[in-house]
């Protein structure tokens, strides 16, 4: 799609919701956000001003995502203080970042996290931690806080004009395919018990503890679409289920997507099916992890030159607030921000980091929160659930900030409205991001098939824009043998990037910072208990 196509499709929408009225009415205020490109993107041309200062530290962490923040979150559990936390934004936490307003906080990206697996042990240490998980982090099944447990009615989906439970499509669904939907669903319940010679599951959470069988990685090798197809699974409700699962997870469709990642999305977890999730989305948990790196994180710092000396390594990062430039010398550097920065940033970037970057794409993402005077309308008498998907859509549909309310509060609300830029090449699509009436547009009308009366409802639309949201999985690139490049590193440079997996879920930017930071902590000799 064209930047002009869209923009003439957004007008025809406008004029057709106009017909047999005298104008259509005004679209709602609003802010259009997003990352701080316009300091990136200097990366490209970089003019920065020599340093003038000069500090030292022990451990230089670049990147103040998930990654960023679960390394400086182990190093000072294991009472390793003398960090430093570069960050470019002015505010660390990534894709898990929040806004608020008067009504309620809201999510500008990742907004829930399903129960972590008995083998994501740091993330399940870090929800002890933070008093949501209750007792043994260890136990098959252990107890969580019932104020972040999504509160029932979790998910619905609307299709053929009504709005059914769950998110498979069963209205109108022939019993010939809802026999592929349970055939589906017993293969992926046999994956998930699945173990090889070693012990190690077909799929795990951390990724790098699944299985090495052959069998599984050749799935990787192929897309999801075609795997099914292979397999004799061509049910519609089925093949829109699992593309509307890579899309959510990874930004792409299952036409694009590994066949290995897309059935890793099914069967990683043990399929309890409950998440864990906030008015703000998954902000409190970069919050919780922030805690460790207070008085140790500087923000609106962007690093545009890392080189490494044979036992120290110099990271010139421009402070943009101030207009000036600092250079911090470390023994250690944890390199938490996306891989393909680094042909922009290290001085000497070595030949296979180069090679393993090649090929590697970035899904856009459109994250919109619409402040709403009421709580929109359902039909057939189906509760307002946590998150909303619409069938005939290129969005993923909508989560509600004010749904974890103890008690129902009718009133104003806020709603999250999701959208991965999923056709086309991502270069493509991110010029789609710098329009922020005609998203406003798009989205009041994606919105008001199964809610009429959404452009009254709707008080305000801030929109924000995900330009490089997370790395797609495509056919090759998880077991392809890229990403070994970056898996152990080398002596004084750590890589803790979701990237790095290929993956980009907060479990695996967890295990990155956290082995980051403990092989960090080997070298500089300070003894840790492994949260690994």
């Amino acid at each position: 799609m064209r930047r002009r196509d869209f923009l003439a499709g957004i007008s025809a929408t406008g004029l057709l919701a106009a017909c047999g009225s005298k104008a259509a009415p005004p679209l709602p205020p609003g802010a259009l956000s997003g990352a701080n490109d316009a300091l990136g993107h200097r990366l490209r041309k970089p003019d920065f001003p020599t340093p003038t200062e000069t500090r030292r530290t022990t451990v230089a962490i670049v990147g103040g995502g998930i990654g960023g923040l679960s390394a400086a979150w182990k190093l000072a559990r294991s009472g390793c203080d003398d960090f430093l936390l570069l960050e470019m934004e002015s505010e660390a936490g990534g894709n898990s970042r929040a806004g608020s307003n008067e009504i309620s906080a809201h999510p500008l990206g990742a907004h829930y996290l399903p129960l972590p697996p008995r083998e994501a042990r740091a993330t399940r240490q870090l929800l002890a931690e933070l008093g949501v998980l209750q007792g043994d982090p260890d136990a098959a099944h252990p107890s969580y806080d019932e104020k972040y447990l999504c509160h029932a009615p979790q998910e619905r989906l609307y299709t053929n004009g009504y709005w059914q439970d769950g998110l498979w499509p069963t209205l109108g669904v022939p019993q010939a395919e809802r026999a592929q939907y349970t055939r589906f669903q017993d293969y992926v319940a046999e994956l998930r018990q699945q173990r090889d010679s070693a012990g190690r599951r077909a799929f795990s959470l951390p990724l790098a503890l699944s299985s090495r069988d052959p069998k599984f990685l050749a799935l990787d090798r192929v897309t999801l679409r075609a795997w099914l197809l292979r397999e004799g699974y061509t049910a519609p409700g089925l093949h829109w289920l699992t593309d509307y699962a890579c899309r959510d997870d990874y930004g792409t469709a299952a036409a694009q997507t590994s066949a290995w990642a897309g059935l890793h999305y099914f069967a990683c977890r043990d399929g309890e099916g409950q998440v864990l999730t906030a008015p703000e989305g998954n902000a409190w948990l970069a919050r919780g992890l922030a805690r460790a790196s207070a008085g140790r994180v500087q923000s609106n710092a962007l690093v545009f030159r890392v080189e490494q000396g044979r036992k120290e390594t110099a990271v010139d990062l421009y402070l943009a607030t101030e207009n000036r430039s600092v250079r911090i010398i470390a023994r250690e550097l944890i390199w938490a921000a996306p891989l393909f920065l680094i042909p922009h940033v290290f001085a000497a970037p070595r030949p296979e980091w180069l090679a393993a970057i090649k090929g590697a794409d970035y899904a856009p993402w459109v994250v919109a929160n619409l402040t709403l005077s009421a709580a929109p309308q359902t039909r057939a008498g189906h509760p307002l659930a946590w998150d909303n998907v619409l069938h005939d859509s290129a969005a993923l549909g909508y989560v509600v900030a004010t749904h974890q309310q103890l008690r129902y509060a009718p009133g104003p609300t806020v709603i999250t409205w999701y959208r991965a830029l999923h056709e086309e090449a991502p270069s493509r699509r991110r010029r789609l991001l710098h329009s922020r009436d005609a998203w406003a547009a798009e989205i009041l009308a994606d919105l008001s098939a199964p809610h009429p009366e959404i452009r009254e409802l709707t008080t305000r639309i801030d929109i924000h824009r995900h330009a490089h949201a997370m790395i797609r999985p495509l056919p090759g690139r998880l077991w392809g043998g890229a990403r070994s490049n970056f898996e152990q590193g080398r002596p004084g440079i750590r890589f803790a990037h979701a990237d790095v997996s290929g993956l980009s879920l907060f479990e695996e930017a967890n295990y990155r910072g956290v082995l980051a930071a403990e092989r960090t902590l080997a070298r500089l000799g300070v003894s840790y208990a492994s949260s690994l």
